[in-house]
C-alpha cells in the first residue's frame, strides 16, 4: 500500500495521467524524496502557516505527474509575469516620452500632459480589467479594483518614487486647483459607494462629473509660450488662442507623426503587459486558494497600478515632478469616476466586506495624507518611506 504524506499543493485529478509500471522504481524514490520534504515541513512547525494549502493525499503515480505539470504551469506563469513586467517598463519609457513631446508641440503645460495624456493612458488596464469583470458576472472586483489601485497610487507611487527621486517637488498650481479636484472626485466616489453598492444612476453622475472635470483642467489655463516641431528643430511661436491649436492639430499632425506612433506603441505595450501580469498573479494566487475579494484589492490593484508607478518613477529620476504627481491625480480622478461609472452603467456595482470596512476608510486617509503632504510643496524622502510603511500594514490588515 502507498504511503500517506503531506504535500504542499491543491489536489488535482485527470483521467489522462497514467504512468507505466517501468517507473514504479523511479516513483518510489520521487516519494521517499517527498515524504522527506513533508517530515521538514512539519518539523520546522509550517504546516499551519501554510494550512489553507496544505492537504493528506494518498501518493499515486496519477497524482504525482499532476504536481509534476503543476509545477511546470508555475514555472511558465512566472516566466510570463517576468516578461510582462519588461514590456511594462519599455512601455512606460514610450509613452512618457511620446506623450510630452506631443503635448508640447500642442502647447499644453507638462501638468495637462501628465493628467490628461499620461493619467487616462496609465489607467486604461484599470478599466479594461474592470469591463471584463462585469462581463464575466464578477462586479464586485470593480469597486475593489478602484479602491485598491488609488490606495497603491497614492501610497505606493507616490511613495517610491519620492524614495527614488529623494523628494518631489508639488507647484502652486496643482496646490490652489488639483488636489481640490482630487478631494472632490474622492468625496463624489465614496459618497455614492458607503451604502455598499454603486447604481446606475450613481454611476451615470460619476461620468458627468468626470467630464466637467476634464474640461476644467483643459480650457482653465493658457497654454505654454513654445512648442516643439519634431524633427529636430525647435521653433518658437506665441499661441494666442485655442483655435490656433486645433488648426495646428487638423493641419500639421505630421510633425510629431514618429511621436504619435511611439506614444500608441507605448500604450499597447503596457496595456498588453498589465493584462498578462495580473493574468499571472491571479492564476498564481488561485492554485494558493486566496480570496476574490482579497486578490481584487492587492494583485490586481497593484498589477493595474504598474503603469502609474513606472511612469511616475521616471519622471521623478528626470525631475519632472509635474509630470509625475499630474499622473497619479490624473489617474486617481479618472479611476474614482470613470473606472466606476463606465462598468456601473451597464451593471450595479457592489462592494465586498473587505473594500467597505478597510479599503474606503484607508482610501480616505490615504488621500487626506496626500493633501497635506501636497500643501508644503515638497514630498520628502522620509515621507515616501511613511506612505510605503502605510501601505505594508494595510496589506497585512487585510490578510488578518
Amino acid at each position: 500500500m502507498l504511503s500517506k504524506v503531506v504535500l504542499v499543493f491543491p489536489l488535482f485529478t485527470t483521467n489522462s495521467c497514467c504512468v507505466r509500471r517501468r517507473y514504479n522504481d523511479y516513483l518510489t524514490g520521487v516519494k521517499r524524496a517527498a515524504r522527506c520534504v513533508a517530515l521538514f515541513i512539519e518539523s520546522k512547525a509550517m504546516c499551519s502557516l501554510f494550512s489553507p494549502l496544505v492537504f493528506s493525499v494518498q501518493l499515486t503515480p496519477r497524482r504525482l505527474l499532476c504536481i509534476i505539470q503543476l509545477n511546470s504551469m508555475v514555472i511558465w506563469w512566472i516566466i510570463i509575469f517576468i516578461i510582462s513586467l519588461a514590456a511594462l517598463v519599455k512601455g512606460a519609457d514610450l509613452l512618457l516620452d511620446s506623450a510630452e513631446k506631443i503635448g508640447v508641440h500642442f502647447g499644453l503645460s507638462p501638468f495637462v500632459i501628465g493628467v490628461l495624456i499620461t493619467g487616462i493612458g496609465t489607467s486604461l488596464p484599470e478599466l479594461a480589467s474592470s469591463i471584463a469583470a462585469v462581463m464575466h458576472g464578477a462586479s464586485e472586483v470593480v469597486a475593489a479594483n478602484v479602491v485598491g489601485s488609488n490606495i497603491a497610487n497614492i501610497l505606493l507611487v507616490i511613495g517610491i518614487s519620492a524614495v527614488v527621486g529623494r523628494q518631489i517637488i508639488v507647484s502652486k498650481n496643482l496646490i490652489d486647483l488639483e488636489l481640490p479636484l482630487l478631494a472632490i472626485s474622492t468625496a463624489l466616489f465614496l459618497g455614492v459607494a458607503f451604502d455598499g453598492f454603486v447604481s446606475r444612476g450613481e454611476a451615470t453622475i460619476l461620468i458627468l462629473a468626470y467630464i466637467v472635470y476634464l474640461t476644467y483642467t483643459l480650457f482653465s489655463r493658457e497654454p505654454s509660450e513654445s512648442f516643439v516641431i519634431s524633427k529636430g528643430k525647435e521653433i518658437e511661436e506665441k499661441l494666442e488662442k485655442y483655435q490656433q491649436r486645433a488648426l495646428y492639430f487638423f493641419i500639421k499632425p505630421f510633425f510629431v507623426f514618429k511621436d504619435y506612433i511611439f506614444l500608441i506603441f507605448g500604450i499597447i505595450l503596457l496595456l498588453t503587459g498589465a493584462q498578462y501580469a495580473i493574468e499571472a498573479v491571479l492564476t498564481l494566487s488561485d492554485i494558493f486558494g486566496i480570496a476574490v475579494g482579497v486578490i481584487s484589492i492587492t494583485a490586481i490593484a497593484v498589477g493595474t497600478s504598474l503603469p502609474e508607478l513606472l511612469v511616475s518613477i521616471r519622471a521623478a529620476r528626470k525631475k519632472k515632478y509635474d509630470i509625475s504627481v499630474g499622473n497619479i491625480l490624473g489617474s486617481n480622478a479618472f479611476n474614482a469616476l470613470m473606472i466606476i461609472g463606465i462598468p456601473g452603467v451597464a451593471a450595479t456595482l457592489p462592494l465586498d466586506e473587505k473594500t467597505l470596512l478597510i479599503g474606503l476608510p484607508v482610501m480616505t486617509v490615504a488621500t487626506l495624507l496626500f493633501i497635506i503632504s501636497g500643501i508644503s510643496q515638497k514630498i520628502h524622502h522620509w515621507e515616501g518611506m511613511l506612505y510605503i510603511i502605510f501601505y505594508i500594514f494595510f496589506l497585512m490588515k487585510l490578510f488578518t
